[in-house]
C-alpha cells in the first residue's frame, strides 16, 4: 500500500509529536518490559535495525524522531558490549503509537440554585449541594522496543513507555528521546556499565 504524501506528513507528525510523551507528566511516563525466561542474554554480541524502521524507496527519508530513536537505542545496546552489524544476533524495532483518552473526576461544590437570589439582600440559608463534574480529553503515547533472536526469530525482550503527550519544547526532541529510551532500557536484563564521575 502506497501512502501518498500528506498521509506520510502526518504520520511523521504524529510520531514526532509522541515521541516527547516522555517527559509529559511530572512524575515521568509508566514504564514496564517483559522477556524470555532462561535467556541469558550477555551471550548476545552484535545487534541491527529491522528492515521496517528504515526508510524505503526512491522518496523516502528518514524522519528526526526516528534518527533520535536509532541513536539512542544504539547508545544503550552499545554501552552494553553488543556491536551493530549487518544480520546481528539481535534484531531491533520500535514504534510509536497514540490514542485519544478521556478521563472524568468528581468534586463536591457548593450550588446555591434556586435560592441564590437571597445573597443579593444579605442572606444566604437554603444552599444546595452537590458535585461538580469535569471531563477532559487527551493523548496518551505508547512507546514499544522490541528485541528478537535473529536465528530463533522470536521476541526476546519488548520495553515500553506510556504517558500523556505534550507539547514538543524547541529543539528538545533528541533529549526527550533519549531520556524516555534510557528509562526503558533499564529494564533490559543486562544492565549498563556505572559510570564513574572524576
Amino acid at each position: 500500500m502506497k501512502l501518498s504524501l500528506l498521509s506520510v506528513r502526518s504520520l511523521q507528525a504524529v510520531l514526532v509529536f509522541a515521541a516527547v510523551f516522555l517527559v509529559g507528566c511530572a512524575s515521568g511516563p509508566k514504564i514496564h518490559s517483559v522477556y524470555e525466561k532462561g535467556i541469558n542474554f550477555s551471550e548476545y554480541k552484535t545487534f541491527a535495525f529491522l528492515d521496517s524502521v528504515e526508510p524505503a524507496g526512491e522518496q523516502a527519508y528518514r524522519s528526526l524522531t526516528n534518527k533520535y530513536l536509532q541513536e539512542a537505542i544504539r547508545k544503550e545496546l552499545t554501552s552494553r558490549g553488543l556491536t551493530e552489524q549487518k544480520g546481528g544476533d539481535l534484531l531491533v524495532g520500535f514504534h510509536v503509537s497514540t490514542k485519544e483518552k478521556i478521563t472524568s473526576t468528581s468534586s463536591p461544590s457548593m450550588n446555591a440554585g434556586y435560592y441564590g437570589y437571597r445573597g443579593r439582600y444579605g442572606y444566604s440559608y437554603g444552599m444546595g449541594y452537590g458535585t461538580e463534574t469535569r471531563v477532559s480529553q487527551y493523548t496518551e503515547g505508547t512507546l514499544n522496543i522490541d528485541v528478537v533472536d535473529a536465528n530463533q526469530k522470536q521476541l526476546v525482550w519488548e520495553g515500553v513507555a506510556v504517558g500523556k503527550l505534550k507539547e514538543p519544547k524547541e529543539n528538545k526532541l533528541r533529549g526527550d528521546i533519549h531520556a524516555v529510551v534510557q528509562q526503558i532500557f533499564m529494564e533490559y536484563p543486562v544492565a549498563a556499565p556505572m559510570v564513574v564521575n572524576q
